[in-house]
């Protein structure tokens, strides 16, 4: 119950109250005793309803994290920013780096700063380990029965698990490599064909992670009348619709109504979607179900490993597999597709870094072979790059929701449960009290030898794939095609914006942070061999 419901509430009961002692003192004018028993007893009661409404915000002394008051209502909502990375991040300068404001009915907690955010991310890793999640993540996810949205429980723990062993261990990642190389060199083909005329970033970028994701989820030998155009646009409409405020997450009550009609769209994309899935999935089985004798084992992508071993008795539904392969087909896309746009921007605007990454690149391969997996570890420089690039430009500027399954003291302040924990993670990776000069592109500060940041999110100063138990399970997928992509595109092209363009670095927020204005450059073949590019 909000601040003004209580004010509303209390003022109701003084008037009755007043209302009735009124009358009651006026058939008894004569005895104080009984007035004085009433006014007592009506402020004894005043005192008993404060406590119990306010009993799970005060929970041992304990008071809410400090936050703007808001207004009745609707709380902070007319107040929002549309950038609300940087808005909680100037909010967190007024109220600390642990605040709290009421949207409407839903109390949020914001964290901005390293060290709370290890409270929140592994001290208490369990009791946060839950999501606050958006009615239209339920509509896109089959109701929650997907990895990135669903309860901490033991279905969760099934289908990561069922994730990690069967499509993210590292003979997985290893035979998935060579489905990357060959969607790369069929980009690098078409780049070489269009030299000298201005590209799309990110649509170019999309193609090669969907086909390569694609490959290693289902393969390639699906009958699927849609093209990747299509995949992408209805993919970047789920993103959209997840990141729209939506008053039936901030509003219950009025989930019933839809009024902006957020699910009602994304129940049509989720059924496009999962028409093709179901497709897919008939097609594994019949292929399956046709072949004589054993498998190869190497010859299986995911889905086929994944239903045999739904065959054998795993726990495991078709919802829930069409559940996970939503997850890899939406977020595994579009983030590594625009954090390639966001490095290949930060290099054309800083052409310093450019040259010095493709020097170390010609050093390691020489200017007459492709780029292979055993060059990746050699890249000191590159890996710096997209480390600083996942800095400034993280795929989610504020980590997907946490939702304590109990109430939780985090900085010395009550956290309730069931509120809405956020971690403003583009914040903490720009702290100028942990980074020198935090607006600034300087992959060199990666070098350092004081600075042992990787991704696993054990340093709480930089998770850009979070931390704890709801850590990203695709992050050793993301960081090879992102090194692999990236070290391809700049040591087969230089790379310059359209005559007459400047660089706009400006960043739109959303669930996922892209740059406001697409980017769209001009390579120019720098390799002597030109059969590389055929």
């Amino acid at each position: 119950m909000a601040i003004s419901d209580l004010s509303d509430n209390i003022t109701v009961l003084i008037s009755k109250g007043c209302s009735w002692s009124w009358q009651w003192v006026m058939n008894n004018s004569k005895d104080e005793f009984p007035r004085k028993v009433l006014m007592v007893s009506f402020a004894v009661m005043i005192i008993v309803w404060y406590k119990v409404l306010f009993k799970k915000w005060n929970n041992g002394g304990r008071e809410l994290p400090p936050g703007p008051r808001g207004l009745p209502l609707v709380g902070s909502l007319p107040f929002l920013d549309s950038e609300l990375h940087r808005y909680y991040a100037k909010l967190a300068q007024t109220y600390g780096p642990i605040m709290s404001l009421r949207l409407g009915r839903k109390l949020c907690v914001v964290v901005s700063s390293s060290s709370l955010a290890k409270e929140v991310l592994k001290d208490h890793d369990t009791i946060f380990a839950n999501r606050d999640v958006p009615v239209a993540a339920l509509a896109a996810t089959y109701g929650g029965q997907d990895m990135v949205w669903s309860p901490y429980d033991s279905q969760w723990r099934m289908l990561r698990k069922v994730c990690v062993r069967e499509m993210l261990n590292s003979t997985n990642l290893n035979s998935f490599t060579a489905q990357l190389q060959q969607e790369v060199h069929k980009m690098l083909h078409d780049m070489y064909a269009r030299a000298g005329t201005p590209i799309n970033i990110r649509e170019k970028t999309f193609e090669v992670i969907f086909s390569a994701i694609t490959s290693m989820l289902w393969g390639g030998t699906h009958k699927i009348e849609k093209s990747t155009a299509e995949f992408r646009q209805v993919v970047e409409e789920i993103v959209l619709l997840l990141s729209k405020p939506n008053i039936s997450d901030l509003f219950p009550i009025l989930a019933r109504f839809d009024i902006q009609g957020v699910v009602r769209k994304m129940r049509k994309l989720s059924l496009w979607l999962d028409q093709i899935l179901d497709t897919i999935i008939d097609q594994t089985l019949d292929m399956d179900r046709s072949e004589e004798g054993g498998r190869k084992q190497e010859s299986r992508n995911f889905l086929q490993v994944v239903l045999q071993r739904k065959e054998d008795g795993d726990p495991i539904s078709i919802t829930q597999i069409k559940g996970l392969l939503t997850d890899f087909v939406s977020a595994g896309n579009d983030t590594t597709a625009t954090a390639l746009e966001w490095a290949v921007a930060e290099l054309i605007d800083h052409p310093e870094a450019m040259r010095r990454a493709q020097e170390e690149l010609d050093q390691v391969l020489g200017m007459s072979t492709r780029v292979e997996e055993t060059h990746l570890s050699k890249l000191h420089y590159l890996s710096a790059v997209v480390k600083e690039v996942m800095r400034l430009h993280p795929g989610a500027s504020i980590l997907l929701s946490h939702c304590p399954s109990q109430s939780c003291v985090v900085g010395g302040y009550m956290v309730p449960k069931g509120a809405q924990v956020l971690v403003n993670l583009w914040a903490i990776q720009t702290d100028p009290e942990a980074w020198d000069n935090p607006l600034e592109f300087n992959p060199e500060r990666f070098l350092m030898a004081t600075n042992k940041c990787d991704y696993s999110g054990n340093d709480l100063r930089y998770l850009p794939f979070g931390s704890g138990r709801r850590i990203c399970a695709g992050l050793a997928l993301a960081e090879r095609l992102l090194m692999y992509t990236l070290a391809s595109l700049l040591h087969s092209f230089d790379w310059r914006l359209p005559d007459g363009t400047k660089m706009d670095l400006s960043d739109k927020f959303g669930m996922i942070l892209k740059m406001e204005t697409p980017l769209v450059a001009i390579p120019t073949p720098r390799l002597s061999n030109l059969k590389l590019y055929t």
